[in-house]
């Protein structure tokens, strides 16, 4: 198998420290790195509708939530794992742009809630369309053996910081 960038770190580590087991920054490092080839890959998808990846994941969100397409702003910041203040930065972006607005909540007088617009909805619809093809060209080299085998290995992990 062909070495990478990380291979080269730990092969560094290892001459400098052999008395440390570095291989767990192997894994950790190559999740680092991977991360920021695919938000970067991620990023040139959405832009080309507009978008950048917040509010991207913003309109996703709303988008998955099923009909009416309406959440609260504390439910979308919740799941989001943002803070308040930047949720209501992206829903104001979103907001100018026509993409989703602000309603009121009918079973809370003092609520909000944000809503996908038919031009947001219809926005979300073609992005996840070129976000869902692009993630399959970032995994091509992958078998199917081979990704679901990532995909329970990186979910066992996720699970273990979510508990």
């Amino acid at each position: 198998m062909e070495s990478d960038a990380v291979d080269k770190i730990l092969l560094q580590w290892q001459r400098e420290r052999s008395d440390l087991d570095v291989s767990p920054m192997g894994i950790i490092g190559r999740i680092g790195r991977l991360s920021k080839h695919f938000d970067r890959s991620i990023q040139e998808i959405v832009s080309e509708f507009g978008l950048n990846g917040g509010e991207f994941d913003v309109l996703a969100t709303l988008r998955r939530s099923g009909q009416p397409y309406q959440l609260s702003p504390t439910e979308l910041f919740n799941t989001l794992m943002i803070s308040s203040g930047t949720i209501t930065h992206r829903l104001d972006r979103l907001e100018r742009a026509d993409l989703v607005k602000r309603i009121a909540d009918p079973s809370d007088r003092r609520g909000t809630l944000v809503q996908l617009t038919d031009r947001g909805f219809n926005s979300i619809d073609r992005a996840v369309e070129a976000h869902v093809a692009n993630t399959h060209r970032l995994i091509t080299v992958l078998d199917e053996a081979e990704r679901e085998v990532l995909a329970q290995l990186l979910r066992k992990l996720s699970i273990s910081f979510e508990e």
